[in-house]
């Protein structure tokens, strides 16, 4: 089974990569490249994750993590901060704001799929690891 992504990332590179690694495992990804974009898109999206940058032009991940909250109909769906900030309370800072989970960047290729699972579960058509 294919999953949905919605990614909101402004950062090209970083698009790129999390885009190649998720689609090379079998997910959909969507991505946004703003916090009111990214907040427009999961309406009508409805993704089955949201990755969220937390430094993004026009909304801060954290408001943007807050106001998915309070889509009902989002508000069971997994959303991750990924983000460059690492310093000590960022990582309570993103779960406090509704994020269910955490990761640095840089990511980690050999990882990050895998960790991306820890929440919604492999596709059908994931990589298993080597």
């Amino acid at each position: 089974m294919s999953r949905n992504v919605l990614l909101i990332e402004d950062n090209e590179q970083n698009r790129y990569l999390a885009t190649f690694l998720l689609e090379k495992n079998g997910y959909n990804v969507t991505a946004a490249f703003d916090g009111p974009g990214g907040v427009e898109l999961a309406q009508t999206l409805r993704p089955d994750l949201v990755l969220l940058d937390i430094q993004l032009p026009g909304m801060d991940g954290y408001a943007v993590a807050r106001a998915l909250r309070r889509i009902e109909a989002l508000q069971a769906t997994p959303i991750i901060a990924v983000t460059s900030y690492a310093m000590v309370g960022d990582r309570e800072k993103s779960l406090e704001s509704g994020c269910n989970g955490y990761i640095e960047k840089p990511i980690n290729p050999d990882t990050f799929v895998a960790e991306i699972e820890r929440f919604v579960g492999p596709t059908s058509s994931s990589t298993p690891p080597s």
